[in-house]
């Protein structure tokens, strides 16, 4: 018999996402009520080196979208526009969203949002953070006295 174990963590992520979701007024669809806006997804990754946001902001020019850092916030902010050129018409199926968006993360305490790079490639915004070097993690010989 294969034992399957559930990862806790995850229980604690998707009750954190959830809560936090509903806490904020954003539906599940990802729409926030209260500001009319709608949230980005994204991932967060770090590696020994760098702090590393994937946004995904598909059929936005680079232009459109404004990142800012205050206060160890980074945001991202900007909005679609409709791209229908006659206004006669009427959708038939209208899944897109169009609008302002916002979404912002704590950044880690570790990295240096000076040295902050940007990047925006098929649709996704990758913005690296390094670390800061006082702040990295140091790893320290185990000395044996004689």
């Amino acid at each position: 018999m294969i034992s399957q174990f559930k990862d806790p963590s995850a229980e604690i992520r998707r009750f954190h996402n959830h809560f936090g979701r509903r806490h904020l007024g954003i539906s599940p669809s990802g729409y926030d009520t209260a500001k009319n806006s709608w949230y980005i997804p994204l991932d967060a990754v770090e590696d020994k080196d760098d702090f590393l946001v994937h946004a995904s902001v598909p059929g936005l020019k680079p232009e459109d979208i404004e990142v800012t850092i205050e206060d160890g916030i980074l945001s991202i902010n900007g909005e679609t526009k409709e791209d229908r050129e006659d206004k006669e018409s009427a959708y038939l199926i209208h899944e897109r969203r169009r609008g302002s968006f916002h979404r912002s993360i704590r950044l880690p305490k570790t990295v240096d949002s000076d040295k902050a790079e940007t990047d925006y490639e098929n649709g996704v915004l990758t913005i690296k953070l390094p670390k800061s070097e006082a702040k990295k993690a140091k790893r320290l010989e185990v000395a044996v006295k004689k």
